[in-house]
């Protein structure tokens, strides 16, 4: 009997112990106990697993300075097939259920000790989970319910880094100042501070108070993760102020670190290190080795890209390129998450390949490198720019290729011609029947080729030259650079020697290494086929014979088995096949000297653009002087000979003083009234003394005026004067605009696409190649009586120019003195040109055509005006079309 009411009394306590209502020391302690041991022990077991998680996982952009904490990324940057961290969820969950069952909120403040825990944990699992301003509301409850609780500091650190991912920098600088002032935090709370101080201050953009404050959190931290990561920091900080000893000797503790420190950082501070090498008198010896005892360690086989990078750039800098280019290819090969990282690597390579005329080879390069850059970001513009201009080079690079091979062909004797053909032919024979045979090898291997990778193109073994001089690399060795999806595929392996002239694109080199892409790999399976089968038609069960089948097949379709042999076995009949004969080349070159002299015209302007495009855009100044020099070696036409010289004057400047002032008293004996020879003589013997861009202004704004006429002679002089320099475009960009005024559409356009044509790679010629692809079209579509009428002007013809002239002045106060009379904002005159020799006076803002002719009636006919000259009336719509098309005969014909 006493057991049963022992156990109701022990069953009575136990329920007034679980109540959160009664400030009890069993109920304290019991509330206490079980959200301590239970309940925040799990959440704070999930909330370090997702901190650990994020540290794991977080990808650190060491191109850039470091963050001092690191993140979980926003929900909106999440990639597909990603989810946010689970462990913050269950944190925040564990957290909540102990607020919610065991707070015992009574008489205004909280009896259970753990629930400023609760709290802390609660703003600690929202914070990494990028909700910030829950986060703040949980450390602010700390702040303002627990003023005695020992987590006071360690909420107000947490609070000041939520106000920082709030961009709340100044407030969290001053309250984290006021907190450490007072110096009553523990080491590691300290630490934690200071760091996040130095956050702070970088993302003010205070560098060297953020470096002061760095200091003293890796010298309190107890973490060594956390003390390696704030002396890379330290060390991107000196860096970015242009002290190279401190940023050394900062990178140098994290590779003294050893195992204390991640590798990453490791690799990273060497890396970092080597930026700051002096490539020109360092040790160059011991820099090598110690890149090739990083390669062999084990430990850093997840960083060779980093590592190949650094040896490929170490090669690049003293001006080894081959090996340079291993070591970049490597690192390619390298699995790597780091985008700019490729990005450089391409960019590099293209660099390299540019530097050895590979133009073709380089665009590829910088085509992958764009693949891989933010198109925000400042270096994807100049790279894209950089190829833009490639494309130019390309093209010219070509036509130079292409015009000069065929020109020195064509010179050769007839004798020369043939053996230089018969040559090429015997080595194209030795390439495709080797690439025959090893075609048929993988055929027979089952092994094809697949197309559409640019990769599987590629031998590998060989080290091949292209038809323009680009290295088609092995895939044992290097790589081939990707390409966007919008561009056509790397141009496939061609044969190793270099194409004759003459020959058409389809024979000079673009052959696939895959089975069917190549005709002579064909031919000799089919004969295979033939040998083992006969002739077979295409249809089901086509291995068994039958008479059917004999009947079905054409008697030019029978081909012998001694045949077939004949024709495997013996090289000669293969001469017949059209790339193995000489009169298949030797027909194609052209014989037609206006078509010869059109050749040697296109490649001189090759010449003379491609020097431009070095000087101008790529500032390669040996590479520009090489191609002006030799076009002046060409005879080529006299337009471009003084603006070569002059363009060669301005290189020489910078590379070769000595030959620049030769060529100094070259322009001036020999054209002594240019206006090259006037600046350089610094004379005053022409009419032009200005600069290029301040005649330029002066001559727009006589245009802008309506003096067309003074301006297009004036136009002509700029021209002559400036032919060759950078303004040139534009003046006859300019020069066109007043044709269009003064001569119609029609000569407007002849000029737009001879401008298109002259300067294809700056802003002028592509501004002009635009207009003539999409304006010209529409302007030449107009009709006259298309349009719909809304208005009506009556229209006076006069002679321009006009100024001075005593009957146009009687005219225009006559009508201006209407314009009075009638007293209508609508009704305004104007002079507008119309030919070289014709101007009209136009009266416009009429609503109707009737209101318009009876004025005329008036004009003409009233005592205070007396208006004799002749008048037509036209809409606006037609007005438009006749000074654009200048077909006022054909409007007047209509109107009678």
């Amino acid at each position: 009997m006493q057991l049963k009411y022992f156990l109701a009394f022990a069953f009575l306590a136990m329920l007034i112990a679980c109540s959160t209502k009664k400030n009890t020391f069993v109920s304290r302690n019991m509330h206490a106990l079980s959200a301590k041991d239970n309940i925040l022990y799990n959440g704070r077991i999930a909330f370090d697993k997702g901190v650990e998680d994020v540290k794991n996982t977080y990808k650190d952009n060491f191109w850039d300075i470091l963050p001092v904490e690191r993140m979980q990324e926003k929900t909106e940057a999440i990639l597909p097939g990603e989810t946010k961290n689970p462990n913050f969820v269950r944190a925040e969950e564990k957290a909540t259920k102990a607020i919610q069952k065991h707070s015992m909120y009574i008489d205004g403040s909280e009896k259970n000790p753990q629930m400023d825990e609760a709290h802390l944990l609660l703003g600690k699992a929202r914070y990494y989970d990028n909700r910030f301003l829950p986060a703040l509301d949980a450390f602010n409850y700390i702040l303002y319910k627990y003023s005695n609780s020992d987590k006071i500091y360690e909420a107000k650190i947490w609070r000041e880094k939520t106000n920082i991912r709030l961009e709340n920098d100044a407030q969290a600088i001053k309250n984290l100042k006021l907190l450490l002032k007072g110096n009553k935090l523990e080491n590691q709370l300290h630490a934690d501070a200071n760091a996040i101080l130095a956050q702070a201050y970088l993302n003010t953009n205070v560098k060297d108070t953020a470096i002061a404050k760095l200091k003293i959190a890796r010298d309190l931290t107890k973490h060594k993760e956390e003390r390696a990561r704030y002396n890379f920091i330290l060390g991107q900080l000196y860096e970015s102020l242009n002290y190279p000893d401190s940023a050394y000797a900062a990178f140098q503790e994290v590779i003294d670190m050893k195992r204390k420190s991640p590798r990453r950082y490791v690799i990273w501070a060497h890396a970092k290190q080597a930026q700051q090498f002096d490539y020109k008198n360092g040790d160059t010896l011991a820099f090598s080795e110690k890149y090739d005892d990083l390669l062999k360690d084990r430990e850093n086989r997840p960083y060779l890209d980093v590592i190949n990078h650094q040896k490929g750039l170490f090669y690049d800098k003293v001006g080894k390129n081959q090996e340079a280019k291993r070591y970049y290819n490597k690192s390619l090969r390298s699995v790597s998450q780091d985008n700019y990282l490729i990005a450089s690597n391409y960019r590099n390579l293209a660099a390299i390949y540019f530097e050895e005329a590979k133009y073709r080879m380089a665009g590829q390069y910088y085509d992958s490198t764009l693949l891989r850059l933010d198109v925000k970001s400042r270096e994807h513009y100049s790279i894209k720019k950089k190829r833009e201009n490639l494309a130019d080079v390309i093209k010219y690079e070509d036509i130079i290729h292409d015009n000069d091979s065929i020109l020195k062909v064509v010179a050769m004797s007839e004798n020369d011609r043939r053996n230089f053909y018969e040559e090429y032919i015997a080595k194209l024979k030795i390439e495709d029947e080797k690439k025959a045979l090893e075609a048929a090898k993988r055929a027979e291997q089952g092994q094809g080729q697949n197309p559409a990778n640019p990769q599987s193109m590629i031998q590998g073994g060989d080290n091949l030259e292209g038809a323009k001089g680009g290295k088609i690399r092995p895939i044992s060795s290097e790589p081939i650079p990707m390409q966007p999806p919008t561009m056509q595929p790397p141009t496939t392996q061609p044969p190793t020697t270099q194409p004759p002239a003459g020959q058409p694109p389809v024979a000079m080199g673009n052959q696939s290494s895959f089975y069917f892409y190549n005709p002579n790999t064909v031919a000799f399976g089919k004969g295979e086929f033939r040998k083992k089968w006969g002739n077979r038609t295409l249809k089901d069960n086509w291995r068994w014979s039958s008479a059917e089948e004999t009947a079905d097949i054409k008697d030019e379709d029978i081909v012998p088995t001694e045949e077939v042999i004949k024709v495997d076995e013996n090289p000669a009949v293969k001469a017949e096949q059209p790339q193995y004969s000489v009169d298949f080349y030797t027909s194609q070159l052209p014989s037609d000297q206006k078509v010869l002299d059109s050749l040697a015209r296109d490649r001189n302007f090759a010449y003379f653009q491609l020097g431009n495009i070095y000087k101008e855009k790529f500032k390669e100044y040996e590479l520009a002087a090489s191609r002006l020099e030799t076009l002046l070696t060409k005879n080529p036409e006299e337009r471009l000979v003084l603006p070569s010289k002059y363009n060669l004057y301005k290189i020489y400047e910078i590379i070769n003083p000595s030959k620049a002032e030769a060529m100094k008293n070259d322009i001036i004996s020999n054209y002594p009234n240019s206006h090259y020879a006037q600046i350089l003589s610094n004379s005053a013997i022409g009419q032009i003394t200005d600069t290029p861009e301040v005649a330029y202004a002066n001559l727009f704004k006589k245009y802008e005026q309506g003096l067309y006429q003074e301006t297009l002679i004036e136009a002509d002089r700029m021209i002559e004067n400036f032919a060759g320099d950078s303004m040139a475009a534009k003046f006859e960009l300019l020069r066109a605009r007043i044709i269009a005024r003064l001569e119609g559409l029609e000569q407007y356009k002849n000029d737009l696409i001879a401008i298109a044509k002259n300067y294809p790679t700056i802003d002028e010629g592509k501004e002009a190649d635009a207009l003539v692809k999409n304006d010209i079209p529409q302007l030449e579509q107009l009709q006259l009586g298309k349009g719909t009428p809304v208005s009506w002007k009556i229209v006076y013809e006069i002679p321009y120019p006009n100024a001075g002239n005593a009957k146009v002045k009687a005219l225009t106060d006559k009508l201006a003195v209407y314009i009075k009379d009638r007293n209508s904002a609508k009704i305004v005159m104007s002079n507008d040109v119309y030919l070289k020799d014709k101007s009209f006076i136009v009266i416009h803002g009429f609503a109707s055509k009737e209101g318009a002719e009876s004025t005329v009636s008036v004009l003409r006919d009233f005592k205070g005006y007396k208006v004799k000259e002749p008048a037509f009336v036209i809409s606006n719509e037609d007005y438009k079309v006749i000074q654009i098309k200048k077909n006022l005969s054909e409007y007047l014909a209509t109107i009678k």
